[in-house]
């Protein structure tokens, strides 16, 4: 369907196209029939493994990488992990490797179960098998999730056990209702790293507008996060997501394919 989606693109003669999310098998071909046509494409959160096509992507190595220190900071650097994976998909896959390395350079982190969906509503399917790994390891006090959905499926599960106080998790991405749910009292969401969706999108329209400028943004547009804890959520009292881009100004704007030409909209 996306594909389906992006040849009506073409045939509409756009000038541009961003294609966001997907799969790489699915969304390879009709990038390149894009590019084919003369039209300008950017890609983000999905490879199209195309070397005219800047990739925009969250840094999901160091959204992984600033959740994890702070799972440190927090537990120590020997804890019992179950982990919530999906490979195959770009973005996880690339925190996948960070998670690997963390593991490598603390040896007192024991993977003890791996588990995950992405069957909807995922949250709901997660909830489900995480059940089954909280009670066949009663030993986990740290759930690595990064993904807010996988988050919220792990917090479903950790709430209903009563092991709210016993397991902290960790995750990435984030929104107003996960903001509601790291808020709740004694709730088991210590921290998550994310880039502000709405800033993704500005970069990814301002990399477009380059390339159509006849400038080249990079091949790589990287997008850098900023890290959540429950603990600023609740002293700043961010309540949502127009909260936390007027309380931690990071969140606001990403200086990147930011050409000198090109205004500013959140500046001051």
């Amino acid at each position: 369907l996306q594909a389906d989606m992006v040849d009506q693109a073409i045939a509409l003669g756009v000038q541009g196209i961003i294609i966001q999310h997907g799969l790489t098998e699915s969304m390879k071909d009709a990038a390149q029939r894009a590019v084919d046509a003369g039209i300008k494409v950017v890609a983000f959160d999905v490879n199209v493994e195309n070397p005219k096509i800047p990739q925009i992507e969250q840094s999901d190595r160091d959204l992984a990488r600033l959740a994890l220190e702070q799972a440190v900071k927090d537990n120590g650097d020997s804890w019992k992990a179950g982990y919530v994976y999906v490979a195959g998909i770009a973005p996880l896959d690339r925190r996948n490797e960070t998670w690997v390395d963390v593991k490598k350079k603390n040896a007192g982190i024991s993977e003890v179960a791996m588990f995950g969906t992405l069957d909807n509503p995922i949250a709901n399917s997660v909830a489900n098998q995480a059940r089954s790994v909280l009670q066949a390891h009663p030993d986990i006090n740290v759930m690595f999730a990064p993904y807010d959905e996988f988050a919220k499926g792990v917090k479903i599960a950790v709430d209903e056990a009563g092991l709210n106080k016993k397991i902290k998790i960790y995750s990435a991405d984030i929104s107003t209702s996960d903001i509601s749910a790291m808020r709740e009292p004694d709730s088991a969401w210590a921290a998550t790293a994310a880039t502000n969706p709405a800033v993704v999108g500005q970069v990814s329209v301002r990399a477009l507008a380059q390339l159509l400028a006849g400038e080249d943004p990079g091949h790589n547009v990287i997008v850098p996060p900023t890290l959540i804890t429950q603990k600023e959520l609740v002293d700043k009292d961010i309540k949502n997501m127009e909260d936390l881009s007027a309380k931690l100004p990071q969140f606001a704007h990403a200086d990147v394919a930011m050409p000198a030409w090109m205004p500013n909209p959140n500046a001051k």
